[in-house]
């Protein structure tokens, strides 16, 4: 594909590069111990580790795939963010004070003290395939957002963002990681605004035309009611369809609950802060710039669906999931087209490189392998991690570059798993009851369960929408571990 890049597009996404490696280096500098490297020392303000929180959630699957659906689709995606910001508020006020109470490394190490070892190992593993495959959907479509502004083949780019990665997280561990993801969020909220004001001043009309053609066209709908209640088909669909609302909003909360509370991907941003309430104000905040870059990002999605509609004769990209990007590299100016090439370059920044070390090293790797008080080599092991699974996340990234519909995909890759940690994460905060063995005997048959559903599904075999899996594991997990716990183990020591 020909590219439309200029020096000056290169010299400002390598200034945008700069400025947040740079902010990287200077935070991330004297890691010394474990404690540097995975929490920061817990001296993280709580702003920032809100912020990061909010970089570290959108990513590239936001700022690429949002657009995306919304051209493609319209607006009902939103829905699933009134469950999320109600999942937010439980995070804050049941899971946070547990995790401080307990002055956790990483979350899991609540399953140990509340559970026992088998437990603790078992939701780490889960951990490991849910983030690995989750964030290498989120590393492709970055990796393949760059190939398509480059015109580069996307093994090149990914190499590119792989250097990037372990280089920088292995040099500033957690610190950098959450100072990095700071000036993230900051970039994507005026790059958008930016896009937006652009496609503006070139539709006849601006914003009045702009939101006429897409609301004629269906892409302003936000709600999805379903078929009435005297269709017999209402059932079918309530089972089907994602998008109506109560099902979105039901997924949005349990969904939320278990990618950001279940997942020491996006938790340890909050463990880094001092105590237990800063760590909850951040949580409760979160909502509002989530908000902000989901709405900025909706709209960018229904400006390219009017910019094109208004421009007939423009060509579109095969793959309409490149449609955000493939609309930088032919339609933007010089250097507006360098900082947006700049937003998505730093958006594959955000990998789980340390989340990943920081949860092999802590709970696998000293309690199992090398069970010595010995920081040195606790430190010299996690850069190593860091190298190897970047690779690995690599190798993810360019299998996923061969499928479509990137932010379904994501999604349906943690409905699979995140049941499984979400029920035995809520066993553990809502009762007494005692579970280790059944606990993993619960995340490993809804696991297996939730794969042939979903494959059932995608095959057009069973009627089930992909959203009801976190739900169906959720409550499978819970109540296997809850009754057959007492029956497989003696009561948990306190």
């Amino acid at each position: 594909m020909e590219t439309h890049l200029t020096w000056p597009d290169f010299a400002v996404m390598g200034a945008l590069l700069a400025a947040m490696l740079g902010l990287g280096y200077w935070k991330g500098k004297g890691q010394a111990t474990t404690q540097d490297f995975f929490l920061a020392r817990r001296q993280i303000p709580w702003l920032a580790a809100c912020l990061s929180f909010v970089a570290t959630e959108v990513s590239a699957v936001t700022l690429i795939s949002v657009p995306a659906t919304a051209f493609m689709e319209n607006w009902q995606y939103a829905q699933f963010f009134i469950g999320s910001t109600a999942a937010r508020f439980v995070i804050a006020y049941l899971f946070i004070p547990a995790f401080y109470h307990y002055n956790c490394t990483t979350i899991y190490e609540f399953l140990l003290h509340r559970f026992g070892a088998a437990t603790q190992y078992t939701a780490t593993v889960f951990f490991f395939i849910t983030r690995l495959l989750g964030s290498g959907v989120r590393f492709m479509v970055a990796a393949l957002a760059l190939s398509v502004l480059l015109g580069w083949p996307i093994v090149p780019a990914i190499l590119i963002f792989l250097t990037i990665n372990v280089a920088y997280v292995m040099y500033g561990g957690m610190r950098s990681t959450v100072w990095t993801g700071t000036f993230q969020t900051t970039t994507y909220i005026a790059a958008g605004l930016v896009t937006i004001g652009y496609i503006d001043l070139h539709i006849p009309g601006g914003f009045t035309e702009l939101f006429r053609i897409a609301g004629s066209a269906g892409k302003l709908q936000v709600w999805d009611w379903g078929p009435s209640w005297n269709e017999n088909a209402y059932f079918r669909h309530f089972f089907q369809d994602p998008n109506i609302i109560w099902v979105a909003v039901a997924n949005g909360f349990f969904g939320s609950m278990a990618a950001f509370g279940t997942d020491q991907e996006l938790m340890s941003r909050l463990l880094t802060v001092e105590t237990r309430h800063k760590s909850q104000k951040a949580m409760v905040m979160t909502p509002i710039a989530s908000g902000i870059v989901l709405f900025i990002y909706l709209i960018v999605g229904t400006s390219l669906y009017s910019f094109y509609a208004k421009n007939p004769g423009l060509p579109l990209p095969q793959k309409l999931d490149k449609i955000f990007p493939y609309f930088i590299g032919n339609s933007m100016p010089i250097l507006l087209r360098g900082l947006l090439l700049g937003m998505i370059a730093i958006a594959s920044m955000d990998t789980p490189l340390a989340s990943l070390t920081s949860s092999f090293v802590t709970d696998i790797y000293k309690p199992l392998i090398h069970p010595l008080d010995a920081e040195g080599h606790y430190m010299r092991v996690s850069r190593i991690c860091v190298g190897v699974f970047g690779v690995i996340l690599a190798l993810i990234a360019y299998g996923f570059s061969f499928y479509q519909k990137f932010l379904w995909l994501a999604f349906k890759i943690g409905g699979v798993t995140f049941g499984s940690l979400l029920g035995v994460f809520l066993l553990g905060f809502l009762t007494k009851r005692p579970s280790n063995r059944a606990n993993i005997l619960g995340m490993v048959v809804m696991a297996v369960i939730n794969a042939a559903l979903l494959i059932l599904s995608e095959l057009g075999f069973i009627p089930l929408g992909w959203t009801w899996l976190l739900l169906i594991g959720t409550a499978g997990t819970f109540l296997i571990a809850y009754c057959f716990g007492p029956m497989m183990e003696p009561p948990a020591q306190a």
